[in-house]
């Protein structure tokens, strides 16, 4: 590690700087030479402000934060400062670290099962944190571990300190680790991707656990996330990284509302937004990020960069200040901005409010041709996937040996939908309510005793092996992890050539068929012969779709399609969708956790609450009148990248514990975390505790199981 004397670098705005990071640069060897992860990162902290880091996959923003934490492999050369409350951190050795770690600086990590030690209890972790730095004893130390736990609103919290890791559900180990980081009072808070595993309402949670400890501590903090509505709600600055170094800084109001850089641009273009009933297609920003080796002394945007000119590649941009329309003390807004604007681009000041230039759109939105089938009334459209009463139910088993049924898992409790020809339904809720069950039941064929699936008109139920396989052409699947779903060791021709040859395609006919596949979903042809690890994520999972639509379905089932894609690589993907399903009238059957997306992309949306649903029918009618409690509060945790709608509309914070899915007596299965039961009067409330409510309203359009609304 290798600290250097920074010489003609700006000083910081504002001589309280609690964290000030100088031209930090981070590198790897690698076996294909230096990778530059990090390329002269410069940004003050405040006390009690918060900094958004954003950026796709790769950008540097994991590497700066570990860098500040002193966490880097040894391997890694790291030059610049980063001096805390006026202390240089780089060159110190492990040990004068590790008293600053947890005490002075603490990180939030993304996986909080792994960042916990799973043979150690809760108190125990708790109690270490507080006694390491030699500052309370472990009486002492204990009592305030139940304090910490209690702050971040872990329930029964003298009980849970002898609960172990695994004993606790993925937000309640989230919330541990930040009991954890705000222990010490640091003064400066770390939070890695904190909710990106995390369900939408837990997420809210989290970030409204991260601003009570911000308050309790009045530390700073660094939010790194690749969401912008994460983002666009909790921060007061934001900077935007790409391959490796920092291309926009601004207030978070400036940001949004100002872009300047064409990067920053491009994202808030490629996000879909759940607040807006909105048919025009996405803004993918077209390519990929650069490998960070070797690379050349120009705008590493450029070649992405529709406003590209010669200047671009001359020298690499640094970031210079631009003068906004309204560039004062207020953002024109009623909002105070401390930070000025700065952007690494060489046509910044060309760069009009809303992303133009000269009035001409930097990314104009693609054009995807209208499906005819939209203007064909959904009730004259043939079904393609029925589904009546479907059931799963898995036996609770005791025993290492003799095993002994203790009880019943109701995993999907009596649930019917059906999906017309050219039409998209979702299906919503949190993790656990049933939502891949129910896909994996579909795609099993085997409905359990009641139920019934029906694919293109024709009941499954009975049907021999060999009529199985038939129907199996009608009915496909594209997987969350397009890596894990295609052989490494296939060839894009041979994964796609896959399902045409167990239905016995002639040689001629596949080889025919996989090129019009690769051209459909905007691959290369030509690149038939490489293997999965030659292509990016996106590309991919468009060979995962290219596979699926290899038979013809009529139906494909995609489960998370694009979650694990970066947001400008996913607008292109959710495209492609849109174009496919206009194109060749297929149906689409949707699960994401990600409510945008499912608001852009889908027709008709159920939302599942532990097996059933709760509420079901046109997107748009459930997006904009939510009627279900449950949906209520589903809907009002999405952050909307916009920070003045963010931080002014009502967030509905659920509150108490998941019933078991164990249990299947009468009553809503929501009452335990119900808003609106908590304000009825008894006799309503009793009747939520003692009647399975069923599905009302106008069936086929927006109906809901809530005995009140």
């Amino acid at each position: 590690m290798t600290v250097t004397k920074i010489v003609g670098l700006p000083q910081s705005g504002h001589s309280d700087a609690l964290l000030a990071v100088r031209d930090l640069r981070v590198s790897f060897p690698s076996e294909a030479g230096r990778v530059d992860a990090v390329a002269g990162v410069s940004f003050d902290l405040q006390p009690g402000r918060t900094l958004g880091i954003v950026g796709e996959s790769g950008s540097g923003k994991s590497v700066t934060s570990l860098a500040i934490m002193g966490l880097l492999d040894d391997a890694a050369s790291v030059h610049g400062s980063i001096r805390l409350g006026g202390r240089e951190l780089l060159g110190l050795d492990d040990r004068a670290m590790s008293r600053i770690r947890g005490k002075d600086i603490s990180m939030v990590f993304q996986d909080p099962l792994s960042t916990l030690t799973p043979v150690f209890t809760i108190g125990d972790q708790l109690v270490e944190a507080l006694t390491i730095h030699g500052t309370m004893g472990r009486r002492q130390a204990a009592e305030r571990a139940v304090e910490l736990l209690r702050l971040v609103g872990i329930p029964r919290p003298e009980s849970r300190l002898k609960s172990f890791p695994h004993e606790f559900s993925g937000g309640m180990r989230q919330r541990v680790v930040i009991a954890i980081a705000i222990a010490n009072n640091p003064q400066v808070i770390i939070a890695d991707e904190p909710t990106t595993a995390l369900d939408v309402t837990i997420q809210a949670q989290i970030l409204q656990v991260l601003k009570r400890a911000q308050e309790e501590t009045g530390a700073a903090v660094i939010m790194i996330t690749h969401d912008m509505g994460v983002v666009a709600s909790v921060a007061d600055d934001v900077v935007v990284m790409y391959a490796g170094r920092p291309v926009e800084h601004a207030s978070v109001y400036d940001v949004f509302a100002k872009p300047r850089m064409p990067y920053t641009i491009g994202l808030l273009a490629a996000i879909p937004r759940a607040d807006r009933r909105d048919a025009q297609p996405l803004v993918p920003i077209q390519g990929n990020p650069p490998i960070l080796i070797n690379l050349p002394d120009q705008c590493q945007f450029a070649d992405r960069c529709p406003i590209a000119i010669d200047a671009c590649r001359d020298d690499v941009p640094q970031l210079e200040a631009v003068l906004n329309a309204s560039n004062d003390d207020d953002d024109g807004g009623g909002h105070d901005r401390d930070s000025e604007h700065q952007v690494a681009c060489v046509r910044a000041a060309e760069i009009e409010d809303g992303g133009t230039i000269k009035g001409r759109p930097i990314f104009p939105v693609p054009e995807i041709a209208a499906s005819d089938l939209a203007q064909v009334p959904r009730g004259e459209r043939k079904p393609v996937l029925a589904v009546d009463n479907l059931v799963k139910e898995f036996p609770l088993l005791k025993g290492a040996v003799l095993k002994r049924r203790i009880g019943t898992v109701y995993a999907v409790s009596g649930i019917s939908f059906d999906i017309r020809e050219g039409e998209t339904m979702a299906i919503v809720g949190e993790s656990g309510c049933g939502k891949t069950t129910t896909l994996l039941e579909i795609m099993e064929l085997a409905p359990q005793h009641g139920s019934d699936i029906q694919i293109d008109g024709h009941s499954v139920t009975g049907l021999n092996k060999r009529e199985i396989r038939t129907v199996r052409r009608d009915l496909q699947i594209v997987f969350q992890d397009p890596m894990g779903s295609l052989n490494p060791r296939s060839t894009v021709f041979d994964l796609i050539a896959e399902p045409m040859r167990a239905f016995r395609y002639s040689s001629d006919k596949v080889e025919k068929r996989v090129e019009e596949l690769m051209d459909l979903v905007g691959l290369n042809p030509e690149h038939s012969d490489r293997f999965p690890a030659a292509f990016s994520g996106g590309q991919r999972q468009r060979i995962g779709i290219a596979r699926a639509l290899a038979t013809n379905p009529k139906l494909i089932v995609l489960d998370e399609p694009v979650s694990a894609l970066d947001v400008s690589i996913q607008a292109g993907v959710i495209n492609l969708l849109e174009e496919l399903k206009a194109r060749l009238g297929i149906s689409f059957l949707f699960v994401a956790h990600d409510l945008s997306v499912v608001r852009h992309i889908a027709d008709r949306i159920g939302v599942m609450y532990l097996g059933k649903f709760v509420e079901y029918g046109e997107v748009d009618a459930v997006f904009e009148d939510p009627q279900h409690p449950y949906t209520t509060a589903l809907l009002s945790a999405i952050p909307l990248p916009d920070p003045v709608k963010e931080r002014t509309r009502e967030r509905i914070l659920l509150t108490g514990d998941l019933p078991s899915p164990t249990d299947n007596s009468p009553g809503c299965r929501f009452v335990s975390r119900c808003q609106l039961h908590q304000s009825l009067e008894p006799d309503r409330q009793a009747r939520c505790r003692d009647e399975t409510p069923a599905l009302t309203g106008v069936d086929g359009v927006h109906v809901n199981a809530c005995h009140w609304r």
